[in-house]
């Protein structure tokens, strides 16, 4: 389905209800809570090695010359080099963390309609899927800035179609990457304030899993990623929902 296409359904939609679907998200993580923990999991193994590139050159300093670590300010070759493979590292984790994301949103497609299917986390990661997943990370840096640029406002805004960026992964295929932005930014533009207030609070909810000796907000964290499903479930639907169109 086109880009075109896309957006006169979002223009035709009703406006989302902010009670029906953080309700649907709570009975809905009963079934996907196993599955958004191992995604949690496979998050954190596939960025680590993007976090610890970071400090690849104060441990190749620190080898060549010991000294260097007694000192307070490291050198500026140092300072520069992290300087210049901190992008690289931001954009590496944005990737992963969103082919994740995307694989996620499938999953809790599945449990929703039959809970059929194989929970495929590794689905956006084959057959060149991850190519486009890169630029728009790419993409989504480049907002970011922006956002800062304007003092921060620019972020608080980003956040909504941001946050949207894996459901059209997961389930637009067909989209380029600066089509999967406009998309995006059309659902959240129409919708702002609700999925605003459904990111930040199912995010609040998500966290107090910290109360069960902490280690509860692993099994609840990824509670905050569910409205995004419903959000493009009521917001556009599926390719089967739109043959009328």
């Amino acid at each position: 389905m086109s880009l075109g296409q896309l957006k006169k359904i979002i223009e035709e939609k009703q406006p989302l209800d902010f009670g029906s679907i953080f309700s649907r998200s709570i009975d809905l993580f009963k079934k996907v809570w196993l599955q958004g923990f191992i995604t949690l999991l496979l998050t954190v193994v596939t960025v680590l090695p993007f976090y610890f590139m970071i400090y690849i050159p104060m441990i190749a300093a620190g080898i060549t010359d010991p000294e260097m670590l007694r000192n307070d300010d490291p050198p500026l070759i140092v300072i520069l080099s992290m300087s210049i493979l901190l992008p690289i590292v931001m954009i590496g984790m944005t990737t992963f963390a969103i082919a994740l994301n995307a694989a996620f949103l499938k999953i809790c497609r599945q449990k929703d309609v039959d809970g059929a299917g194989n929970d495929d986390y590794f689905y956006f990661f084959r057959e060149g899927r991850l190519g486009k997943i890169l630029v728009l990370s790419l993409i989504m840096l480049g907002l970011s800035i922006l956002g800062v640029f304007t003092c921060g406002i620019g972020i608080f805004y980003l956040v909504v179609p941001l946050s949207l960026f894996p459901a059209f992964v997961a389930f637009n295929e067909n989209l380029t990457a600066m089509e999967t932005v406009k998309a995006s930014f059309k659902l959240g533009n129409k919708n702002w304030l609700v999925i605003f207030g459904l990111v930040v609070v199912m995010g609040i909810v998500a966290e107090l899993g910290i109360l069960l000796c902490c280690v509860g907000v692993l099994f609840t964290a990824m509670l905050s990623k569910i409205p995004v499903y419903f959000i493009y479930k009521d917001g556009l639907g599926f390719v089967a929902e739109m043959k009328e169109y």
